[in-house]
């Protein structure tokens, strides 16, 4: 489940400027506050600046908005989460186990007919031991594309960079939390970066299970979360900046924050990512995992509730909807557009995500909507070598290519992606 029940914030505010009069807006914002203590990492890219107020400096911040100076939006700075996955099994050989039982499962589902016919063309191929059935399920096996030319942004915990599986890759890495560096702590990023530009051939021999995807992409690693799984909006606002100056055209995030029933999408993260799809980068993130299906349904978190985000879905290798997947609850964005695999954690017998994990653990199986993003993500970067697309352009192409289930768009979206033929 994510991190943190409740809002969490830091005391710091974002500040939107007026795309093309950022100088002039950080005239207004000094001016209107009476501040100096602003950081304008990610000014020059997005627009938005972070800065440190009293109350009187957040009530003269609040005039300035709602007046004639050129400053747009104003909110607090909050924390945001690595959406956790949850662990059956810590080991590739109980993984193992349980794939192979999850592939017995479907088998006995489809005798009962328990399954749409649908959903039959589909998982009666899951039985593929050679590849991850995420993989299978989005047709990446066999795939003749690499995302060769792409560069995905994974802004996560950070990434091991020493882990034996990335060995010659190109990959360009930044650390956005104060005091440590990009080496993952963690686990949580090392296994999406693994899933979404994972290695065709894993090189132990003992595994050699595929899991990635987008085996010749740049991978550009931003450490936003810390070791303990958060991190604040400015330097996630700081990543995306950076991302997009380094000219990545896929950012995939698995983190957020929970939001409830009514919750607004925050208008700096939807301004952004608009700002970010004009310079031709597409940013999708994970919709959160607080609900536990069917009884109690959640609204997707944020910032994947923002419109122009791409918010991503679970799915189990049944093809349902992970039961912790959260919902399109909230009308005024908040949609579910795309789904990934994403596994059932805590369910046996189906399985979970198997990826890279910081050594000397080397793989590990989790599941959440975590995991699905990164799928989402990687599949982009094959489209992107396929046709050159960016921007909205692959938005497009994923949500007219992904596969229909039969099941609810609140749910689901637009279906399971797929990856290009």
């Amino acid at each position: 489940m994510t991190n943190g029940s409740s809002i969490q914030t830091t005391g710091r505010y974002l500040v939107l400027l007026p795309e093309g009069q950022e100088s002039s807006g950080m005239t207004a914002l000094r001016s209107s506050t009476g501040t100096g203590d602003i950081d304008d990492t990610a000014v020059s890219n997005l627009g938005v600046a972070v800065v440190d107020l009293d109350p009187n400096q957040v009530q003269s911040l609040n005039t300035a908005v709602a007046g004639s100076q050129p400053i747009l939006a104003a909110e607090p700075e909050q924390i945001m989460y690595a959406i956790d996955g949850t662990t059956i099994s810590g080991d590739t050989a109980n993984y193992l186990q349980g794939y192979k039982d999850g592939v017995t499962n479907l088998v006995d589902s489809l005798s009962n007919g328990k399954v749409t016919p649908e959903q039959q063309i589909t998982t009666s191929a899951f039985s593929d031991g050679a590849a991850t059935w995420g993989l299978q399920a989005t047709k990446v096996v066999g795939n003749k594309y690499s995302g060769k030319g792409s560069r995905v942004a994974v802004l996560d915990t950070g990434l091991d960079l020493d882990h034996p599986d990335f060995a010659g890759r190109s990959i360009t890495s930044k650390s956005f939390i104060d005091g440590e560096e990009v080496q993952d702590g963690n686990g949580h990023g090392t296994h999406c970066i693994g899933t979404s530009c994972g290695t065709l051939n894993p090189p132990d021999p003992s595994f050699p299970m595929r899991y990635g995807i987008a085996y010749n992409a740049e991978i550009f690693a931003g450490k936003v979360l810390s070791n303990a799984g958060s991190g604040a909006d400015g330097g996630i606002l700081a990543a995306i900046a950076w991302a997009i100056g380094n000219g990545c055209q896929i950012i995939s995030m698995s983190l957020g924050a929970a939001t409830r029933p009514g919750t607004p999408f925050s208008p700096i993260y939807e301004e952004v990512a608009k700002r970010a799809l004009s310079q031709g980068t597409l940013i999708i993130a994970a919709a959160g995992n607080e609900s536990y299906r069917p009884g109690f349904i959640r609204p997707v978190g944020r910032p994947a509730n923002c419109p122009s985000i791409m918010a991503v879905a679970a799915l189990d290798s049944e093809l349902g909807v992970s039961f912790y997947s959260n919902g399109s609850i909230n009308p005024d964005g908040g949609q579910i557009d795309i789904a990934g695999p994403g596994g059932n954690a805590g369910r046996p017998p189906l399985p979970q995500v198997y990826s890279t994990w910081p050594m000397p653990t080397r793989y590990r199986s989790i599941s959440g909507t975590s995991m699905a993003t990164p799928h989402v993500a990687g599949i982009a970067a094959l489209y992107l070598e396929a046709t050159g697309k960016r921007g909205l352009e692959l938005w497009a192409l994923l949500m007219r290519d992904a596969q229909r289930l039969g099941l609810s768009s609140a749910d689901a979206g637009i279906g399971l992606v797929q990856a290009p033929v």
